[in-house]
């Protein structure tokens, strides 16, 4: 007899639920919508800080490379999330496929993973946001008192009220509607992507061929660390990964990948799509394409126009072109940044509430928090809750420490739904599958390696964190979740009395 906690939630049971009424979400988002979302949240900080910060300290020029190494991985995740999108168009993600597949407890575990995630992930970019409006006011003569400005390298008491009141504002947007997220989405993600386009376009005029020689620079090795802030592979292996040359572009690659974070939300949302069967791997995988050409491009430009080993690490998109004779485009960059982190942040929060949402529907959270709004049909509840918790989040804790627990959570979440791919094509054969992943299971176990490889250059305290949140999230659920979930409900009242 299977172990109730690895019993799994029938596809036709998850998409039976979507259409009970007190739980049903609106309808209403097309792929072009989808494909928005992605691009809005994928474009962050990554664009405008990681390209010349990698290419000054680990991969010169072929950062470049560097991108489409990380943009694979990702594709190879990017494939598993098509598949399971458009056949379990659910709200909930990786947290939902995993409850199709490897049961109740896997799921839990990745549904609290994921709320760890992207509630870590929207309060980091409300901060840096608020440090891109404040860096705005102080060029127009304006400073915020210390006592509201950012907390990232403060001694001092204070709030990031700019950070806060972001978070708030655009729980109240998601709470009016996901199509109302969704214009505002598109208008921001139109003025960010124009930005990264004048600066690719007007960057190119200024590039110096002598600048990408070496392309590859010449190999630089890295001692191993012993600390807990050395990548989880030191410690084990003693290995130590190399700066530049060949191996220097995968160290690269590893970095990066932040910078990647975001195109799996895009399936959080297939609930409430139009026809998600053939809407959602467009989003998916059109967001992924489109957001790594333009890191690309980027990434040569930038390396043209300034020598790697003089880009700056805090603003080398700014820099590059201050040091061409170009400073009007430092306040335009700085301008784009702060417009396109609004999506990132808001397209972020939609994520967590809907995984919230997913998880009180199956009774594995409070059902007081799957009632939706009566006139919005949007999660209301989970969505101030979380919000509020959020921006008392951003406004009180510096977070740049635990930024790398959402990579770690990012990645894991891509691990667990390759392996449940693999499973449901053998559970479930049945089922249709208006995409299917390429190669399995050759595909979806070179994603898992893949992930797995990324996840072990990471911090080893990041490790311990995460180490620690799963282990809260296990006691949570056997005191509360494995008997209060709609699953074991339904166990106990068909099972035959003793």
């Amino acid at each position: 007899m299977t172990s109730p906690l690895f019993r799994t939630k029938k596809v036709e049971q998850s998409i039976r639920d979507t259409e009970e009424p007190e739980h049903a979400l609106k309808k209403s988002l097309s792929a072009l919508d989808l494909t928005v979302f992605g691009v809005g949240v994928i474009i962050g900080t990554g664009i405008f800080v990681l390209t010349g910060t990698v290419a000054k300290d680990n991969a010169g020029p072929a950062t470049a490379l560097a991108f489409v190494v990380a943009g694979v991985v990702c594709a190879l995740a990017a494939l598993c999330y098509a598949e399971f999108a458009s056949t379990v168009p659910v709200a909930g993600s990786a947290y939902t496929f995993s409850y199709a597949s490897l049961g109740e407890l896997p799921a839990w575990i990745i549904g609290w993973d994921l709320v760890l995630e992207f509630a870590l992930g929207t309060a980091v970019v409300a901060v840096g946001w608020s440090g891109y409006i404040q860096s705005l006011m102080e060029n127009a003569g304006w400073e915020m008192p210390a006592a509201l400005g950012s907390r990232e390298g403060s001694d001092v008491f204070g709030f990031d009220i700019l950070a806060a009141v972001l978070v708030l504002v655009l729980t109240g947007i998601l709470v009016l509607g996901v199509k109302l997220s969704a214009r505002v989405t598109t208008l921001v993600v139109a003025i960010k992507v124009t930005v990264v386009l004048v600066v690719i376009i007007a960057g190119a005029f200024f590039i110096t061929a002598d600048n990408y020689d070496p392309f590859i620079p010449e190999s630089e090795p890295v001692p191993a660390g012993q600390s807990l802030d050395s990548p989880l592979i030191q410690l084990i292996f003693g290995w130590a990964p190399a700066n530049f040359g060949v191996m220097g572009i995968f160290t690269a690659a590893s970095v990066v990948f932040f910078a990647f974070i975001g195109f799996d939300i895009v399936a959080t949302a297939a609930e409430e799509t139009h026809n998600p069967q053939r809407d959602m791997p467009r989003g998916i995988l059109g967001s992924l394409f489109i957001c790594t050409l333009l890191y690309v491009l980027v990434s040569i430009v930038v390396t043209g126009m300034q020598h790697y080993s003089e880009l700056s690490v805090d603003a080398p998109l700014a820099d590059a072109f201050k040091a061409t004779g170009h400073p009007w485009f430092a306040g335009f960059i700085s301008f784009g940044a702060a417009v396109g982190l609004t999506t990132v942040c808001m397209i972020l929060l939609l994520g967590q509430t809907r995984v919230f949402f997913a998880m009180s529907r199956d009774g594995l959270l409070p059902t007081f928090f799957s009632r939706v709004h009566p006139r919005f049909r949007t999660p209301h509840r989970p969505t101030i809750l979380l919000g509020v918790l959020i921006a008392v989040l951003a406004g009180f804790t510096p977070l740049n420490e635990l930024a790398a627990l959402v990579n770690i959570g990012t990645l894991f979440a891509f691990v667990i739904v390759a392996i449940s791919v693999i499973i449901l094509r053998r559970t479930r054969p049945d089922l249709h599958r208006a995409f299917r992943t390429p190669w399995v299971p050759v595909l979806p176990i070179v994603s898992v390696a893949a992930s797995l490889w990324l996840m072990l250059n990471l911090p080893a305290e990041t490790w311990v964190r995460f180490g620690i949140w799963m282990a809260i999230g296990i006691v949570v659920y056997f005191l509360y979740s494995r008997t209060h979930s709609r699953m074991a409900k339904e166990e106990n009242t068909t099972s035959p009395a003793a």
